[in-house]
């Protein structure tokens, strides 16, 4: 497998088990910022299902097979499961991290790509790396940071 390829599949990975968090966060938040941040993790876990189907599809046609089962995700992810019992500050934090985490990873991506030619690559890379920057703004505006 080359570089590239095990950079999308820890991708197909890590966005398997975020659109999951994003999922329990949405279902367990509480408190005063509830309506806010339900509202919220559910565009962020759509938007996770887009980019998850968007990358996995760009590696089947650049002749990869992702990962696609739950434990094959969880066996190569740098992203961390829901726990159920985070705080709302927690799951913030934690949405942040990972986002951050992603970012980064596509930057490698992207790099990878342009090494290998693959302007398709490297152009998907950099759109979820765009909107994630943006979603990055936002939270660290939540936390008043």
């Amino acid at each position: 497998m080359t570089k590239q390829h095990e950079q999308l599949n820890k991708l197909v990975a890590n966005l398997t088990v975020l659109y999951t968090k994003l999922h329990s966060f949405h279902w367990y938040v509480k408190g005063t910022s509830f309506y806010t941040l339900h509202s919220v993790f559910e565009k962020y876990y759509d938007n996770t299902t887009e980019s998850l189907d968007e990358v996995a599809e760009r590696f089947l046609a650049i002749g990869g097979r992702p990962v696609s089962t739950l434990k094959g995700s969880l066996a190569i992810a740098t992203i961390q499961e829901a726990t159920e019992k985070e705080t709302t500050e927690e799951m913030v934090q934690s949405v942040l991290a990972d986002f951050k985490l992603l970012i980064a990873d596509l930057s490698e991506l992207m790099e990878s790509s342009e090494e290998v030619s693959d302007q398709g690559t490297a152009d998907m890379a950099l759109g979820i790396k765009t909107e994630l920057e943006k979603n990055v703004w936002m939270l660290n505006a939540y936390l008043a940071k």
